[in-house]
């Protein structure tokens, strides 16, 4: 199953905290509570609430009742969710970097075979612009004599 845009942009600003990733990893491990959670870090038991929320809402822990107690668990569907998007993106870029390279090498063997000058003078739209085209002058920029 397929992450929605909206799941995404969940997942990626969960994750775009140093702490959030922590207790990710933490439950990856391990349940815990969210008391035991709080005691790891120097924040109130309220911030690091807000954070198991912020976590729970993207769909990367539950939060489960045991009484008084709640107990966090890392999700490893969702997070395996996660990882087929990012390897999607990394095999996406994989191949952007790939046809780069091609059109880079046959570029190059393409120079190696062309004469030397050839490869000096600017043709087409890769030669600056001239006439009407350049900057107008300033008053201080005019020729000498043209008052």
């Amino acid at each position: 199953m397929e992450l929605s845009d909206a799941e995404v942009d969940r997942v990626f600003h969960a994750l775009a905290d140093a702490t959030r990733r922590d207790i990710v990893r933490r439950t990856l491990v391990g349940e815990a509570s969210v008391s035991a959670l709080a005691d790891a870090y120097a924040m109130s038991f309220a911030a690091v609430q807000k954070h198991v929320a912020v976590l729970a809402g993207a769909g990367l822990v539950t939060k489960e009742a045991h009484g008084r107690t709640r107990i966090v668990r890392a999700d490893p569907a969702q997070i395996d969710r996660v990882r087929g998007l990012l390897d999607a993106y990394a095999d996406l870029w994989r191949g952007r970097i790939d046809r780069l390279d091609a059109l880079l090498g046959a570029d190059h063997a393409g120079r190696d075979r062309a004469p030397r000058g050839d490869d000096r003078a600017p043709r087409g739209d890769d030669r600056a612009p001239r006439g009407d085209d350049r900057a107008p002058r300033g008053e201080h920029d005019r020729p000498q004599g043209s008052h």
